[in-house]
């Protein structure tokens, strides 16, 4: 059984990093924890089986399709639930906001799709192979390819080196005359699209159901946790090591009880290291 656990818990785990890193993405640019996230990546599977399967699309179509409509979700999200709130004093309302979008959005895809699992696509059409099917290695590639993605962004682009600017220092960055609010923006579509990602090729796993959206919120935001806030390579980390613990604990325990040991852990980790494995707490001059 060694095989199954490896290749399901290193699969979910891609996913959950996935998340994670959307978390991030949208958290560098706002200081917002926006508890949409796992909604968007729920929305991804969803509008990858409607165009794959119900409309009939080309994956490649179905794929481009998806992250385009993701990234809309996510700058709705900035615009609806986050942007007001950066304007009020008690800006930890984004908590309520957030929320409160993320419900609304797990009610409308359940009228509109139904809150039956539907299936998804395989990407590939590849014959099944056990250990080595494609839906425990695609979310591992995805994720790779994510990563990648993301440290040339940042490393290697202006757009990228501007995001973490407005990261470092919003004020500071307004006056060197950086747009932050279309950066913003700009960062949201980003999250969407990496939340999509995790959506759409986690499908095989999860199939599309309006109920992952809860399970993406909760699951994706303990790799940042682990991984320390803001820590992409932290994230990656955390999101392998709690797949591989789940399918673990699922296995041995049984599921309820493997969440609560799930919470457990989560907890404990967190009590030992505030700042994640991988982060630090943040000092700040007075």
């Amino acid at each position: 059984m060694f095989g199954p656990i490896l290749a399901s818990g290193l699969a979910m785990g891609a996913v959950y990093a996935l998340i994670g890193m959307a978390y991030n993405t949208m958290f560098a640019a706002s200081r917002v924890m926006s508890f949409t996230t796992g909604q968007v990546g729920m929305i991804g599977g969803v509008l990858g089986s409607l165009f794959v399967v119900e409309l009939g699309l080309p994956v490649a179509l179905g794929f481009l399709l998806m992250l385009i409509g993701c990234a809309v979700v996510g700058v709705l999200t900035e615009l609806l639930a986050v942007r007001p709130v950066l304007k009020k004093l008690e800006q930890h309302l984004y908590v309520l906001s957030t929320l409160a979008m993320a419900m609304g959005m797990q009610q409308l895809v359940a009228i509109l799709w139904g809150t039956e699992p539907r299936p998804f696509p395989r990407l590939l059409a590849t014959p099944a192979m056990g250990v080595f099917d494609e839906r425990f290695w695609l979310p591992l590639l995805a994720c790779m390819v994510v990563v990648a993605g993301l440290e040339y962004l940042y490393r290697s682009t202006l757009i990228g080196r501007a995001f973490l600017a407005v990261a470092e220092d919003s004020f500071a960055a307004r006056a060197l005359g950086l747009p932050e609010r279309r950066l913003r923006v700009a960062s949201y579509a980003l999250a969407g699209m990496i939340a999509g990602v995790a959506g759409f090729f986690g499908g095989e796993l999860m199939l599309a159901y309006f109920g992952n959206g809860a399970t993406l919120s909760f699951y994706g935001f303990i790799p940042i946790a682990l991984g320390g806030l803001g820590n992409n390579r932290g994230a990656l980390v955390g999101g392998f090591a709690l797949g591989l613990f789940q399918q673990a604990a699922n296995f041995a325990l049984g599921g309820v009880i493997a969440s609560c040991a799930v919470f457990a852990v989560f907890i404990i980790i967190l009590l030992v290291a505030p700042g994640g494995l991988f982060g630090s707490m943040g000092g700040r001059r007075v």
